[in-house]
């Protein structure tokens, strides 16, 4: 498939001045880093909420600065920051922003001024949820689903400036993604370079791909629900109020759905889930093949899987409500979708494994945490079954085994994809190698101390301790021993959170005096590490674009000189050492 004209007349949003390069960039390279110093920032902010709330449960009573309401509005806050603005954004405004072009073989996004106003609608959604701190009452504490009519009832923390703020984010979120999303899609499909068919892409294009139709389609559902919300708050309408007395007071609502938000939320809640994880898979699956020396195992199954799971992830979400009362025919078909969901993502993680399997592997940073990845999803997936499951949901519902699951699956693993992806491309983006050492120091430290966090929480929802509780002094049913497991918890948190320091501290020096990279450091075959200049330049392949000859995964091909092939090198142009085995394995 050729280029589309866009990739013939890059020069046409040109740089010319700082402003150009650097503020109102038009480049998808700067778009990306933009995307990504933002969410990471947002990050931040909600790494240190999380550590005030371990704070309050590990040591009860002992922080002034810390009470019930802004106790709830950490826990709100923490969950929206992490699950929409660091993660969607960063793995797709980030690296999908970087990553496809290169790829894919264009030289920027079929759209480059959309483009760039999807970051800044991204930035300005970012600055009015932070200014929810700074307004009377402070930022909304209804918890991260802001189910009505608790988040714009008077008493919730927030119920007047906090949601509302909260809901028009959101919006200007989802504006945001549009912009983004469209742009992507069209350039995957109209932008590939000659020869880069859809089945010749890496899976971590098929995953950016897929996970952003899903938002497309599951997005709309959250932005119609925090409309709606908005209108209940401020118009008086009753979408989703019901006849209900408040302080004393019967207000003016009647005939609303509270159930309606919970569909309307979840709906978009659970494919959320896989619009953070089909991109983490497409990544995982590239650099486990790449420092392996090994080809993908089952590729075609593994893209199969991708579009499956995208499917599926639309008739899943109610397995979040089985506690609302719904009909038991509802609760089993559910319950069977989630069991038929997890058999794609199963077949994901047997053919990482086996790609593994007799593989080279290299124990690289990119590796670790790749492999740290494959462990902590098998986990979190394991405890989801458990939670799928009706019956045996109901009593673990709203318990710490719930967050313990939710942070193994929806923190933890893809934040050490984020990670590997990070150590990973920072070469392709710095022409800078980061520092091993302290990049084996920060696998390890965050692997385990992250795993005395979520692990013992498991235990914690089984004992029945509920979560979003400010305290439980005096509560019969929850042993002595739960307090001491929270303590413990709290601790290893505030490690694992400083311990971020040190990539921190790894990403200024490598910037300033790390190892000049070269080209293709991990000997990749994408095309993303064949581009002529390192850092790509403006435009990315130069005079000419790349024309591809093969798949992604040529590595250790038997005949072959070298043990990987990138996908611009034909055939005539390999070096061989047995050109019978070589032509034997091209067919």
């Amino acid at each position: 498939m050729t280029q589309t004209a866009i990739a013939e007349h890059a020069d046409e949003h040109h740089p010319t001045s700082f402003v150009s390069k650097y503020i109102w960039s038009q480049d998808h390279k700067v778009i990306a880093i933009q995307y990504s110093i933002t969410a990471i920032f947002v990050g931040l902010v909600a790494l240190v909420l999380s550590g005030l709330m371990r704070l309050q449960l590990g040591f009860p009573d002992q922080f002034s600065f810390i009470n019930p309401e802004s106790y709830l509005q950490f826990v709100t806050m923490h969950g929206m920051i992490m699950v929409v603005y660091l993660l969607t954004a960063l793995l797709l405004g980030g690296f999908g922003n970087y990553l496809i072009p290169l790829m894919i073989g264009a030289r920027d996004m079929v759209f480059p001024l959309l483009n760039m106003l999807s970051y800044w609608t991204y930035l300005l959604s970012v600055i009015v949820l932070l200014a929810s701190f700074f307004v009377p009452g402070g930022p909304t504490g209804a918890g991260w689903t802001l189910y009505p009519p608790q988040a714009i009832l008077p008493g919730t923390p927030g119920a007047d400036w906090g949601i509302l703020l909260m809901l028009i984010s959101l919006g200007i979120f989802i504006v945001a993604f549009t912009m983004g999303g469209l742009n992507y899609v069209c350039t995957i499909l109209q932008a590939r370079t000659k020869g880069m068919t859809l089945m010749r892409m890496p899976l971590t294009i098929w995953g950016i791909f897929v996970a952003t139709i899903m938002g497309l389609l599951a997005f709309p559902a959250l932005l119609v629900s925090a409309i709606m919300m908005m209108m209940d708050k401020v118009v008086g309408t009753s979408f989703f109020m019901p006849a209900i007395i408040s302080m004393g007071e019967t207000l003016d609502h009647t005939g609303g759905s509270p159930i309606l938000f919970q569909h309307l939320f979840w709906f978009f809640g659970h494919p959320e889930v896989y619009i953070v994880a089909l991109p983490a898979f497409g990544i995982v699956s590239d650099i486990l093949a790449t420092h392996a020396r090994k080809n993908i195992f089952g590729y075609r199954m593994m893209v199969w899987a991708i579009v499956v799971i995208g499917l599926l992830s639309f008739v899943v979400w109610a397995h979040h409500m089985y506690v609302s009362g719904m009909n038991p025919y509802f609760g089993f078909f559910f319950a069977t979708t989630t069991l038929i969901i997890a058999v794609p993502t199963a077949l994901k993680v047997y053919n990482w494994i086996l790609t593994l399997w007799k593989g080279n592997i290299h124990l690289t940073v990119p590796m670790l945490f790749a492999i740290g990845f494959i462990f902590t999803f098998i986990h979190g997936g394991l405890s989801g079954l458990f939670l799928g499951n009706v019956v045996i949901d109901l009593p673990l519902s709203d318990t710490y085994f719930v967050v313990g699951h939710f942070h193994m699956v929806m923190g933890l693993s893809p934040i050490l994809v984020l990670y590997a992806a990070l150590y990973h491309w920072f070469p392709k983006v710095t022409g800078r190698m980061l520092h091993t050492g302290l990049g084996k120091i920060h696998f390890w430290t965050t692997l385990v101390g992250a795993y005395s966090v979520f692990l013992p929480m498991h235990y914690l929802g089984i004992l029945g301790v509920p979560r979003r509780y400010f305290g439980m002094a005096g509560t019969d049913y929850i042993p002595e021993s739960a307090q001491l497991l929270n303590a413990n918890i709290t601790v290893a948190a505030i490690i694992v959170a400083v311990v971020q320091l040190v990539f921190i501290v790894n990403v200024i020096i490598s910037l300033r005096s790390g190892e000049k990279a070269p080209a293709n450091p991990w000997g990749a075959t994408t095309l993303e590490w064949q581009t002529p200049d390192n850092p790509p330049k403006h435009g990315n392949w130069g005079p000419e674009a790349p024309v591809v000859y093969r798949w992604a995964y040529d590595f250790s091909v038997p005949g072959a000189k070298d043990d990987f092939i990138p996908q611009n090198v034909p055939n005539s142009a390999v070096e061989v050492t047995d050109a019978a085995a070589f032509a034997e394995a091209g067919k």
